[in-house]
């Protein structure tokens, strides 16, 4: 692989891992809503042109609500985060971060498939993910097919 392969690849580990380090810290930032407070927040929307926004309202208030979902996905964000950018650890890290950055690219799809902006950014860390994990497929590919004896 040339040096400048090997570049790119540095800095695609380093735009992941940054971002997921960022995404996990921000999860962290802001008290959980009551429950009381997201039904106040959620009877805002409760019109049928404002559906789009209600439903992710209530997507993300519903996983902070659970007392550990949010919480857990902050920690998973900024530790496979940082295993991507441990270059000895950085095949594990893109492995565990593979159904997230797939998650964080559907609930785009599916939730904001207006936000262009927001589809195009969250499409190419999971792009970048990809990559990543295919980039060391010698490492892995074993493991697929195992050869009877």
């Amino acid at each position: 692989m040339g040096r400048p392969i090997k570049i790119l690849f540095i800095v695609l580990r380093l735009v992941l891992g940054g971002m997921m380090l960022y995404g996990g810290l921000q999860k962290f930032q802001k008290p959980l809503p009551s429950p009381i407070e997201v039904v106040e927040k959620a009877e805002k929307f409760m019109t049928p042109e404002k559906e789009n926004t209600l439903q992710k309202i209530l997507y993300i208030s519903g996983a902070k609500q659970t007392g550990y979902f949010w919480q857990v996905l902050g920690i998973c964000e900024l530790l496979f985060g940082l295993l991507l950018l441990l270059q000895g650890t950085s095949l594990v890290g893109a492995l565990f971060l593979l159904p997230i950055t797939l998650h964080i690219f559907l609930f785009h799809v599916f939730l904001e498939s207006n936000e262009v902006r927001e589809l195009l950014q969250t499409g190419g860390l999971f792009l970048i993910n990809i990559l990543l994990v295919l980039k060391e497929k010698d490492k892995w590919k074993h493991l697929l097919w195992i050869k009877p004896i």
